[in-house]
């Protein structure tokens, strides 16, 4: 018996984060929003996200990688990075 791999939601949305990259969005849907850390600060004892590249990119796999990004975008924070990820979403969802 195969157990259902359950993905951490953010405002609807699963998150995956696999070292400094994160995957916002569902692999089903016209567009994902891949998110790339590209400086962080130790704070404490934790590494915090301080500079991150976006990209809404499409999920059809027929395109080649450079036409599938169709927006992009640098945040300093991860809270903000989240933030317009989520926007663009919601609105490929409704266009």
């Amino acid at each position: 018996m195969s157990e259902k791999k359950e993905f951490f939601n953010y405002k609807g949305f699963p998150l995956v984060r696999n070292k400094d990259e994160i995957y916002y969005g569902n692999m089903s849907d016209e567009y994902v929003v891949w998110i790339q850390i590209t400086e962080k600060k130790k704070v404490g004892d934790i590494e915090v996200a301080t500079k991150l590249k976006l990209y809404k990119m499409s999920t059809d796999e027929t395109k080649n990688p450079i036409e599938r990004i169709s927006q992009t975008s640098e945040k300093n924070g991860l809270y903000e990075a989240l933030d317009i990820a989520n926007i663009w979403l919601k609105r490929a969802a409704t266009a």
